[in-house]
């Protein structure tokens, strides 16, 4: 599978880029390249980073969402991951980076209602 990434305005000064697919040694950069052509444009004080599509992260993955955490910070723009897929989630807990960007939850867990208390 590939990857295609989408942009779109949220607010006056938040914009939400959207990548879809598996992000791996082969495209990764596009992820870096996305916020970079982002933060070119201007006048934003936050990029969130919505990972609920993505499929597949590998390291050179991870290695890319923290060059462009680092792209934004040197601009002083947040960058923050939104709605992660659980395997993105994973991926981010594991490499001990959820913190970095925003401790974000599952797509689909804060979503999810309340299980039922059943009385006895």
């Amino acid at each position: 599978m590939t990857l295609s990434i989408m942009t779109s305005t949220l607010a006056d000064d938040v914009v939400e880029v959207l990548p879809s697919g598996e992000i791996d040694v082969e495209n990764a950069y596009e992820i870096r390249e996305a916020v970079a052509g982002q933060l070119a444009a201007g006048n934003i004080t936050r990029i969130e980073l919505n990972l609920q599509n993505v499929t597949f992260i590998d390291s050179v993955g991870i290695s890319a969402l923290v060059a462009a955490f680092q792209l934004a910070q040197v601009s002083e723009v947040k960058l923050v991951v939104t709605r992660p897929s659980r395997f993105a989630h994973r991926q981010l807990w594991v490499t001990g980076l959820l913190g970095l960007f925003g401790n974000p939850q599952p797509f689909g867990e804060a979503d999810a209602a309340q299980p039922a208390v059943s009385g006895a």
